[in-house]
């Protein structure tokens, strides 16, 4: 014998009030990280709740999915389901924007579980007499809890007597086993020992744009006329063309005054003359700060009437916010503990490494006035949202604390639940996830740099697989201000056309930074990623009436994803075979199946590519033998394709993609039907 343990003696410890109840509930979903965040959707949709249930034994489980919208005020209740192998489900629909909230509650569901017993035994011809006076036990029981329901509680009374008669025993089973019994026995279950979530899980719920949109970027100071300066008059004369494109979201850089304070000039010089306008990210001057505009803008009643004028067109004004401050910022002299300082006590100006930035002072987050700064920096997202705002695009957020951003969106979205918020996340893979986390509807992603075969599957199946879908949505961009990618500067038209393709119909949510990009800009300043002559520095004029525009290009690909609904999630992405490394061969299918679009890129911008397409037609929704048109949107062609097998072949000179709404016959009860 061994020594004793010092644990023999010990008393045994109580077990807790809980664990009565023999169901565990696991697995639950829609879930991040076990609730610790909120899971994203939109407005229109049903939460489709899935948990594991598990008992010991051959008992069955019964239970609910309780839903609230906020986080007071009652639970409305939906039965769940058996779906096999011990998995459950139920769902919700959600109908405005907002925090919504859900919770499990399962327990033994005697009846069921008595029934089954009761069905096996007497269809084995068993003596199931006591079986029967069990189950009237438990009726009489359910009567005495629906005593507040007189009409359930006579049905559970009469139902116990019959059990307890003398009728032949097969009517006596039939009465136990009926369908409509079990229903009114459900509502009254003894659920005494029920297991409940410790706490409720969260579902962000945001409008449908910050699903599905249409960004495009453009900068109101290089829209005047013979060389003006562009104010908010000349962008609300432009929302017809942004209208005419297709997009509904019009993204603005920063509308505020620019300090002059070691201000850049053209191409980032770091001396700027008398009339260079210098960067709007350079915010603040002596008119003002982040919660003013630029004069030569116009006036806070011209954005208003800018914000109300593309609203009235289906376009929202996305706002850029930088909370960054140009030296000359009314900040600076209020507040200067509210930035970072040098060890002489300077501030000290952004950098990144080696790329500085003189003319911007980055806030100090951990200062030590940093609740009275992180208040007011809050507040600049309610003085726009008060002025009409709902969208805004955040600069670098991922140079932030999470812990800031989690607190202030979410200050924001209890005031302003259709807020919605993209973070330029330009940054490594796990703090793009934090961000979304934290609370951001959309993010930017590395689709930019993505261009091989393998690179885009790898990268974009990730991005719409289980988890990252529950939290981030992606927002492809095939250019910003910041970033003229080598593929667009060395490609020709073919490039722009094709990574245009993608962006629109790989996500739900894609954007352009224009006019430069219809209008396939692509001179670089030398040494960098960035365009020469940059409008993050200059005035430009842009020739929109440019006979080579992809203008009508783009308005054609966004009419598609209006059109078809498999375009306006980002589930339903399937990437079909094709043996030929330059092309790319996916498909977009909505989970009812009535709308499928399918894409073949060619990746090569100078030489034709061929070759033959191994489709998924399960993921398309189209029988093995059944035919259906591809339809292609861009150049009109119609093919009538029957099996897996299709021979593509794709001529950059003329279009290198195709978009293919597919048509598919499909049999009814009385004639073949077309669904789009």
């Amino acid at each position: 014998m061994g020594r004793p343990s010092q644990q023999e003696g010990r008393p045994l410890g109580e077990p807790p009030a809980q664990a009565r109840g023999r169901v565990v509930i696991d697995s639950v979903m829609p879930s991040v990280e076990c609730g610790a965040f909120p899971a994203k959707r939109v407005v229109g949709d049903q939460v489709v709740v899935t948990a594991d249930l598990l008992i010991d034994g051959h008992d069955l489980i019964d239970g609910v999915v309780r839903f609230r919208r906020g986080r007071g005020g009652p639970f409305h209740e939906v039965p769940l389901e058996p779906l096999g192998n011990d998995q459950f489900s139920a769902s919700f629909p959600v109908d405005a924007p907002g925090v919504w909230q859900f919770t499990l509650e399962a327990w033994l569901d005697e009846w069921a579980s008595h029934g089954w017993g009761l069905g096996r035994k007497a269809k084995a011809g068993k003596d199931v007499s006591l079986e029967l006076l069990g189950a009237a036990g438990l009726l009489e029981a359910a009567a005495e809890r629906a005593t507040r329901e007189p009409t359930a509680h006579g049905v559970l009374r009469d139902a116990a007597k019959a059990l307890r008669s003398t009728a032949p025993q097969a009517e006596r089973v039939a009465i136990a086993l009926a369908s409509p019994l079990r229903e009114v026995v459900r509502r009254w279950a003894d659920t005494s020992a029920a297991t409940r979530l410790e706490a409720p899980r969260e579902v962000m719920v945001d409008p449908v744009r910050a699903l599905r949109s249409s960004w495009y970027e453009v900068f109101p100071r290089s829209l005047g006329e013979g060389g003006r300066h562009g104010t908010f008059k000349d962008v609300e004369r432009h929302l017809a063309y942004v209208a005419e494109l297709g997009c509904d979201t019009l993204y603005l850089p920063p509308i505020h005054p620019i300090g002059r304070t070691h201000r850049k000039g053209p191409n980032n010089t770091l001396t700027a003359g008398p009339d260079d306008v210098g960067s709007p990210w350079a915010i603040g001057a002596a008119e003002g700060g982040h919660k003013a505009v630029h004069p030569q803008l116009g006036t806070l009643e011209d954005f208003r009437r800018l914000v109300e004028q593309a609203r009235a067109r289906g376009i929202e004004v996305a706002m850029d916010i930088a909370f960054q401050a140009s030296p000359d910022h009314p900040y600076v002299k209020a507040h200067p503990e509210w930035f970072v300082h040098r060890a002489d006590g300077s501030i000290q100006y952004a950098e990144n490494p080696p790329k500085q930035y003189q003319d911007v002072y980055p806030f100090d987050f951990a200062s030590k006035d940093w609740k009275a700064l992180w208040a007011e920096l809050a507040s600049v997202f309610l003085f726009w949202a008060e002025q009409g705002v709902r969208v805004f695009r955040v600069d670098n957020p991922h140079t932030k604390p999470l812990t800031f951003w989690r607190w202030c969106l979410a200050e924001v979205k209890e005031r302003y639940p259709d807020a919605i918020f993209l973070a330029e996340a330009f940054t490594r893979p796990r703090l793009l996830q934090g961000l979304a986390k934290a609370g951001f509807s959309q993010s930017y992603t590395y689709f930019t740099w993505r261009t091989t075969k393998q690179e885009l599957t790898e990268y974009l199946s990730g991005l719409v697989a289980a988890p990252l879908s529950e939290y981030l949505r992606p927002n492809l961009w095939p250019n910003t201000p910041d970033i003229l990618p080598e593929h667009l500067q060395f490609g020709t038209r073919a490039t722009f056309v094709s990574r245009l393709v993608m962006a629109a119909t790989l996500s739900a949510s894609y954007g352009i930074y224009g006019p430069t990009y219809e209008l396939m800009q692509r001179q670089a300043r030398e040494g960098a990623e960035e365009y020469l002559d940059n409008e993050k520095f200059q005035l430009r004029a842009w020739n929109l009436d440019d006979p080579t525009s992809l203008r009508y290009l783009i308005a054609r690909v966004n009419e598609v994803r209006r059109a078809e609904p498999a375009l306006w999630r980002n589930e339903g992405l399937t990437f079909h075979s094709i043996a030929n490394e330059q092309l790319l061969a996916y498909s977009k299918t909505s989970a009812d199946q009535r709308s499928a679009v399918l894409c073949v890129v060619n990746l090569d911008p100078h030489h034709t590519q061929g070759g033959w397409l191994e489709l998924d037609l399960a993921a398309l929704g189209v029988g093995a033998d059944e035919p259906f048109q591809a339809h292609d949107a861009l150049s009109g062609q119609r093919f009538l394709w029957r099996g897996r097998r299709s021979y593509v072949e794709l001529d950059p000179r003329e279009v290198p993609a195709h978009l293919f709404t597919l048509r598919r016959k499909r049999r009814s009860e009385k004639t073949f039907e077309y669904f789009l």
